[in-house]
């Protein structure tokens, strides 16, 4: 069994999991450590470098973690719009 689910449907992407909170924890860390890194950088210190590296690491992985989900809801959101599209213009063109 994976830790990380890759598959998703929309009603189950919809609900709060393990997934949605790695990454809300992920979040404040990667900024956190963007700010400290990017000045260490400037300062040119190794370890700022090291940790601009850690911290791209860390969003592609916040990424690759949250972006099956999203693609979900958004898939099921387009569908839903569809519809209402076709029905909006039937019901303008008074064909109900």
């Amino acid at each position: 069994m994976k830790f990380i689910k890759r598959n998703w449907d929309a009603h189950e992407a919809d609900a709060w999991t393990k997934e949605d909170w790695i990454v809300i924890v992920l979040s404040p860390v990667i900024y956190f450590l963007l700010m400290v890194g990017f000045l260490l950088s400037l300062l040119l210190f190794w370890q700022g470098f090291v940790i601009v590296g850690v911290c791209i690491f860390l969003i592609w992985l916040m990424h690759w973690i949250i972006n099956p989900k999203l693609k979900a809801i958004s898939r099921d959101y387009e569908k839903k719009q569809k519809e209402y599209i076709k029905q909006l213009e039937r019901s303008v063109r008074w064909e109900e």
